[in-house]
């Protein structure tokens, strides 16, 4: 059986946006989120979603592909996606270990942050980038 160190909880999903207060505001009105957090930068905002599933579905679907446009893949390993997936571990340097060990490639190991997280980067088997970090203290 897994220890509960590595059952992770699905923290968050990042979406790169190019005004984030704008973009915050958004979403709060068009889709009822509650605003957790903007910070005095700008550079972060946060959205109450409440329980949060992480789906997966193939890049290429006839269904979506005709009706919105077809999903546009990174080239290189210098691109990302314009998302990231985020997990809070309470052990976050064990939690970086065991993603790398069992297939995901480091992109930076684990380093406390000027916010209060202790964050490190891989990238998944389709090179999309998966922050493994600490709850903010």
């Amino acid at each position: 059986m897994a220890s509960n160190i590595m059952r992770p909880a699905f923290a968050y999903t990042v979406v790169y946006v190019k005004d984030v207060a704008k973009s915050v505001e958004f979403y709060s009105r068009a889709f009822g989120h509650n605003v957790r957090r903007l910070d005095e930068s700008h550079r972060w905002g946060e959205l109450e979603s409440g329980q949060t599933t992480i789906a997966f579905t193939p890049i290429h679907q006839h269904e979506t592909d005709d009706l919105t446009g077809k999903v546009q893949s990174t080239h290189s390993a210098r691109e990302r996606a314009p998302i990231e997936v985020c997990f809070c571990y309470p052990d976050v340097d064990a939690a970086f270990k065991r993603a790398v060990e069992n297939g995901a490639v480091a992109v930076s190991e684990p380093e406390d942050k000027e916010w209060g997280q202790k964050v490190g980067y891989v990238r998944d088997i389709d090179g999309i980038v998966v922050r493994i970090g600490s709850h903010v203290k």
